[in-house]
């Protein structure tokens, strides 16, 4: 669903018909129960507006969707999933918590990692680059626990094993591999005679990917790292799948201007 309203809508300035909405999503396998399903769970939490015309409902992005939309095309479109211009630098994380304190360990750490963070040892964490952390702390209330610095490693440091200790490699090179093995050789079925549908898989399951890539700095990676391979396959299959897809979802999509 994001990706069809980061694809069709974000930057429009339209709202798109339901009916639009279910036809598109059931080109991909989805039922018509669960894109209205989607659709009303997404309005409850924010994540889209209504806007009736007539007997007809479309439904409009938020301005928390649009930072969403626009993150993902950022990490799509520019940052990308290869690291290749890394400056030296890391953001160190240290955080000490009372042992009760189960429940914010846990949201501390899963917000860590989703921002790129890897665990050091006990309650350092660290990330390539300046990432900033001001919103997962002060979410969680624990700026009087949390100690945040900027840092160089000195020559005693061996990246390459400091980035082996902190991040599960071999996990993130699975989900590279397993993308190459669903899209390097042709368009999956169902989708091989649907441009839509599969501009729609692929970029839906690329991001997936790379979402879980804190993007380390390649040159401390293993020669034969898999992003650099599937960053290729993805940006050449995608590109011979936008205009087609594109011109399907012009006289599919019926979309009216947002007020």
């Amino acid at each position: 669903m994001l990706t069809f309203l980061g694809d069709y809508v974000f930057g429009r300035g339209r709202c798109v018909f339901s009916g639009s909405v279910i036809d598109v999503l059931g080109r991909l396998g989805v039922s018509e129960h669960a894109s209205r399903s989607t659709l009303s769970r997404m309005v409850n939490r924010g994540l889209l507006r209504r806007q009736k015309h007539g007997r007809r409902m479309y439904f409009g992005l938020t301005p928390r969707t649009v930072d969403i939309l626009r993150d993902g095309h950022t990490r799509i479109w520019r940052t990308g999933a290869v690291n290749d211009d890394w400056d030296g630098t890391w953001t160190l994380l240290g955080f000490s918590l009372p042992e009760a304190w189960q429940r914010q360990r846990h949201d501390l750490r899963s917000q860590l990692a989703w921002a790129g963070f890897g665990p050091l040892q006990g309650g350092l964490w660290i990330a390539p680059g300046h990432v900033v952390v001001d919103g997962i702390v002060a979410e969680l209330g624990l700026g009087a626990r949390v100690r945040v610095f900027r840092a160089t490693a000195d020559d005693l440091t061996e990246i390459g094993q400091l980035v082996e200790d902190a991040y599960d490699l071999p996990r993130l090179a699975t989900g590279y591999r397993d993308f190459l093995t669903r899209w390097d050789h042709g368009t999956p079925q169902p989708y091989a005679a649907d441009p839509l549908a599969a501009h729609l898989s692929i970029v839906t399951e690329w991001l997936q990917t790379i979402r879980a890539d804190p993007r380390l700095p390649v040159r401390h990676l293993p020669q034969d790292w898999p992003a650099i391979v599937a960053q290729k396959a993805f940006h050449r299959i995608e590109a011979a799948l936008a205009t087609p897809a594109a011109e399907l979802a012009a006289q599919l999509l019926e979309t009216v201007p947002e007020q």
